[in-house]
């Protein structure tokens, strides 16, 4: 499998590669990750603390260089290579607009294996490297439970064309995305999924005001960006459209509106203005999917429901008919007025007004207390069982 040992040391680096620590790859020479200097925001909810957080202090391009360079290890081109058996499609475990992912294989010191996993950037992709360099300088900086962690990068220029990689933990379990959509993934149960989803909360609260130098907006947020561990655990992937949020005396920041098609805030679609408010409208499509089982667009769906939103609109949260929204894959095991307090929750994520959004720290408390709403007796299907809903180990109390 092209294993090796797993070195802290900087020996046999490539020349075009810039040792532990340097600062992160040659920042004044792209595009840098953001669109304005950061925004306030703070993980701790004293009015002292939000105060303090008001006033951006660092840009994310001055946080990299000093907190990155520490934090992030610079790979050889050659080592990656190795790990993943020369890049091998056996090894090949997802494939985005950036690139591909591959399952790679290390020996750590101990003489262990380490499973990691490698991104390496699709060379024809125009925004490629610009995206690469924000996912290292943002994920340089945060650091969170509800994040992916990056163990460090790579980058070579040859004659052969420029090299740019990523590596991170691996996450066995694939995406939400995955287990939502894809038949072949037995189906989350409802518990495990309000568990996913405040982790995911938690994670986007984090960004919005968990740093106290900077706001971060995710701007990408989608079931197949919320990575699983082995236990199922959330963890947000995949920041290389993340900006940074308004400066003091701005209400937003004017950007290019890019991201995927029907997660993006109609608000933000029509003017470029972005603020953590789109994060929010995006996590309001998601609950939605996840009460639902379908993508926010299906076009193979009768006309009349293949946009998500529409179709859901027609069975609000307090109707008699909302129960026909529910996922048929759910069969029934989950409580209907938590499900309808979820539905409302959404509705609120995707208010006209931006400033009328909850914030995620309202967003996590909500979920949790709808978490803990007693469950429905589970119907017996017709031989007598329960059918097969997946709930991990770890998500059984």
């Amino acid at each position: 499998m092209g294993c090796f040992a797993f070195k802290s040391s900087g020996k046999g680096r490539s020349k075009s590669q810039r040792p532990a620590g340097a600062k992160t790859p040659a920042p004044s020479k792209s595009p840098p990750a953001s669109d304005s200097s950061g925004g306030g925001g703070s993980g701790q909810r004293s009015k002292a603390s939000s105060a303090a957080a008001s006033t951006p202090t660092r840009s994310i391009q001055e946080l990299s260089d000093e907190r990155g360079a520490q934090r992030l290890r610079v790979f050889d081109l050659e080592e990656l290579r190795s790990a993943t058996n020369g890049f091998s499609r056996a090894l090949k475990v997802g494939e985005g607009g950036f690139g591909s992912v591959y399952r790679a294989f290390f020996r750590s010191a101990g003489g262990g294996r380490v499973v990691l996993a490698v991104k390496r950037l699709n060379q024809r992709s125009l925004q490629g490297h610009k995206q690469w360099l924000a996912e290292v300088q943002f994920l340089g900086v945060l650091e969170h439970p509800d994040l992916v962690k990056l163990i460090g990068y790579c980058a070579v220029d040859s004659e052969a064309g420029k090299h740019r990689l990523l590596v991170y933990e691996f996450m066995p379990n694939k995406s939400l995305d995955d287990h939502l959509f894809n038949r072949a993934h037995p189906p989350l149960s409802w518990r495990l999924r309000l568990q996913i989803m405040i982790g995911a909360a938690r994670g986007l609260d984090y960004l919005h005001e968990g740093v106290p130098e900077v706001q971060v907006i995710y701007r990408d947020f989608k079931a197949s960006n919320i990575l699983l561990d082995a236990d199922f655990k959330p963890k947000l992937s995949d920041f290389g459209l993340a900006r940074e949020g308004p400066t003091e005396g701005k209400t937003h920041v004017s950007t290019a509106v890019v991201g995927t098609h029907g997660y993006a805030a109609p608000d933000y679609i029509e003017t470029g203005h972005l603020t953590a408010k789109s994060d929010v409208w995006s996590f309001g499509v998601v609950l939605y999917e996840i009460l639902t089982g379908r993508r926010s667009l299906e076009r193979s769906r009768p006309v009349e429901e293949q946009k998500l939103l529409a179709w859901v609109q027609r069975h609000p949260p307090d109707g008699a008919g909302f129960r026909a929204i529910m996922d048929p894959r759910l069969g029934g095991r989950y409580p209907l007025a938590a499900a309808r307090d979820v539905a409302r929750l959404a509705d609120r994520c995707l208010g006209k007004n931006p400033k009328e959004r909850p914030a995620m720290r309202d967003v996590v408390d909500e979920l949790g207390r709808v978490l803990q709403m007693e469950p429905s007796p589970p119907p017996a299907d017709k031989k007598g069982g329960h059918g097969n809903v997946r709930t991990p180990p770890s998500a059984k109390r």
